[in-house]
């Protein structure tokens, strides 16, 4: 039961389509007292009627002092992120903004100096595919090239997100040093589970490469695409011309990891289809309970990273629902 005015074991900032389903994954977990907070008035607390007695919701003082806190919502998160750390608290940030998560990154050695844990970019893309990407890099001797494809959006603020990002500047790691590219250029056709299947993707100003980069620092190449229709592509440096839906449906994370396996060169490629904001939720929720069971190295940490238990990530996210696939060839 919970005891309101105790401090939150995890506490979840934003209460949209992500957040919510973040709430939904550590209740289910088992957690004792959870806060809610957002910006918007009412959301929480029509939230934490829903969720049940260990869900309560709170200002955001309480909140920010959680053993653990989600950073669900849209805009600044590092400024949450440093009051979280100063006070020894761990924080799991949903991020996928290129310049939020440089801002958060800057805030490791902080968390280091603290001795408490700071989780960068813990949803589906960056975050699964980092996952995912540890898992086949696991299978080659050498790692040279990480390259992830993404399809569909979450709710309104992943979105926008991703509109803005097909109007920005590319991040590309090529050749061991980073490149600028337009956003909707480098067309490629990319293969996602079913039912997502096929769709055309382009290179977008997303973080996978900064968070991959960090994570896998020997590989030479690394990209990030997100699939675009045409109508995506000439309005993306103009203002969104209609309001996004509350949830962007079924969507999709591949990863492909390239490197060589005794001597010969080899391709491997891992993949998910599910509604990103299902996938970034359980995500930030896996993450949190793995913090909370001091799972995760103190410091800056981002998914795909050697230190962390990745198998043992992926069979959580399996247990939540999610089913991560991989390609399998067919041989001669």
């Amino acid at each position: 039961m919970n005891q309101r005015g105790a401090v939150p074991d995890v506490s979840v900032i934003g209460c949209g389509a992500v957040g919510r389903r973040a709430v939904r994954h550590v209740v289910s977990a088992g957690v004792a007292h959870i806060a809610v907070n957002d910006l918007a008035p009412g959301v929480a607390e029509r939230l934490a009627e829903g969720a049940g007695p260990s869900v309560v919701a709170a200002d955001l003082t309480t909140a920010l002092s959680a053993r653990v806190v989600v950073f669900a919502h849209p805009g600044d998160q590092a400024t949450g992120a440093r009051d979280v750390l100063e006070a020894r608290r761990s924080c799991v940030s949903v991020v996928d903004d290129l310049d939020q998560y440089r801002r958060l990154s800057d805030l490791g050695a902080l968390a280091n100096a603290r001795e408490t844990t700071l989780v960068v970019g813990a949803g589906m893309s960056p975050g699964i595919s980092g996952l995912l990407a540890r898992h086949l890099a696991a299978r080659l001797d050498e790692v040279d090239e990480i390259h992830v494809a993404i399809h569909g959006t979450g709710g309104p603020a992943c979105a926008r997100q991703h509109h803005d990002a097909l109007g920005g500047t590319a991040l590309v790691w090529h050749d061991n040093e980073w490149v600028d590219a337009p956003a909707g250029s480098g067309r490629e056709l990319c293969w996602f589970p079913d039912p997502v299947g096929a769709h055309d993707c382009y290179r977008a100003e997303l973080a996978d490469p900064l968070v991959l980069h960090d994570a896998f620092p020997f590989a030479r190449r690394v990209s990030a695409r997100m699939s675009a229709t045409r109508r995506d592509r000439l309005t993306a440096r103009l203002p969104m011309l209609r309001p996004p839906h509350p949830d962007g449906g079924v969507g999709g994370v591949r990863v492909e990891v390239r490197g060589s396996l005794g001597g010969t060169r080899q391709a491997m490629v891992a993949g998910l289809a599910e509604r990103p904001s299902i996938a970034a939720g359980v995500m930030a929720g896996v993450f949190a309970m793995a913090v909370l069971d001091e799972m995760v190295p103190v410091g800056r940490i981002q998914p795909g990273r050697e230190e962390l238990p990745t198998s043992l990530l992926i069979d959580r996210l399996r247990s939540a629902g999610l089913s991560p696939q991989e390609f399998v060839g067919i041989g001669s």
